[in-house]
C-alpha cells in the first residue's frame, strides 16, 4: 500500500479522534485520528506525524493522521482502518501462507450468536470455511508487543464467536496485524485486560489459530510504502 503523506510535529492528541500538530511553517492545526485505542507510546509530544489529505470539501478536518514516527525512529501506523486494508492486500497476493489458496474472500460477513461481523470469510472448495478476525497491534512495552492496549469487550466477544465457529466445524483465525516497526514478537496483554488474555488461552485450546504478521515501512520523499512482510511469533506469557 502506497500513501502520499506530509509531515508535522505532534503537539497533543485529545478527545480520541483529534490531535493538534505544528506544520513546518509553524502554523498549528487540528487533524483527525482514526484510532479509538489508548495509543500508549504512539503519541508523544514532539513525535513526527505523517498525515494524508482528503479532497472531500465537506470534511471539517481534511488531514488524517496515518503514521507516527517516534523520537526513537520507530514507525507506527495509527490509522486502524489500514489494518484490514493491509490484510486484504496481503491475502489477495498470497503473502500470508497460512491462509493462501482460497477460492473466494468476503468482507464484513455476519456471523455468530452475538450479532458480529467477521472481518474476512475465506471459502475453499475442498476445505472448511475460514473465519478471520483482524486486530491491529501497536503497543510496544519493554521491547515486546502486546494486544490489547486497553480493555476490549468487543475483542472478548470476537474470541467467543471464533470459538463457536470452531465448534461448528469451521476454521477460525485471529490475525494480528503488527503495525509497529519495533515489535518482533507479541503476547496477550494480561496486565491490561486479563479477561481477554484468559479468553485467548481458551480460544487457542479450542482450536482457534493465532497468526501475527508484521508490517514493513519504506518512506521516501513523502511517499510511504507499507506492507505486511513477515510472520512473527505469538508468545504465551
Amino acid at each position: 500500500m502506497i500513501l502520499q503523506l506530509q509531515s508535522a510535529k505532534l503537539i497533543k492528541r485529545y478527545k480520541r479522534f483529534l490531535a493538534d500538530i505544528e506544520l513546518p511553517s509553524g502554523e498549528e492545526t487540528t487533524i483527525h485520528c482514526a484510532n479509538t485505542g489508548a495509543m500508549k507510546g504512539c503519541a508523544e509530544p514532539d513525535d513526527t506525524v505523517w498525515y494524508s489529505t482528503s479532497t472531500n470539501t465537506k470534511r471539517k478536518y481534511p488531514f488524517s493522521w496515518e503514521i507516527n514516527q517516534t523520537q526513537n525512529d520507530h514507525f507506527i501506523c495509527v490509522n486502524t482502518l489500514r489494518a484490514n486494508q493491509l490484510v486484504e492486500e496481503a491475502l489477495n497476493k498470497g503473502l500470508i501462507s497460512e491462509l493462501s489458496g482460497f477460492d473466494e474472500l468476503k468482507r464484513e460477513v455476519k456471523y455468530g450468536n452475538e450479532n458480529s461481523r467477521v472481518d474476512f470469510l475465506a471459502t475453499y472448495i475442498h476445505a472448511p470455511d475460514t473465519y478471520i478476525e483482524v486486530k491491529s497491534v501497536t503497543l510496544l512495552d519493554k521491547g515486546h508487543g502486546y494486544f490489547p492496549d486497553a480493555v476490549t469487550t468487543r475483542g472478548q466477544k470476537h474470541l467467543r464467536e471464533l470459538m463457536d465457529m470452531v465448534a461448528q466445524g469451521h476454521r477460525a483465525v485471529l490475525l494480528f496485524a503488527v503495525l509497529h516497526s519495533g515489535i518482533n514478537a507479541i503476547s496477550a496483554a494480561s496486565h491490561i485486560d486479563p479477561t481477554y488474555a484468559k479468553l485467548l488461552e481458551e480460544a487457542k485450546a479450542a482450536g482457534v489459530e493465532i497468526i501475527a504478521y508484521k508490517a514493513g515501512f519504506t518512506l521516501e520523499n513523502g511517499e510511504l510504502d507499507i506492507n505486511l512482510i513477515e510472520n512473527i511469533p505469538f508468545i504465551e506469557r
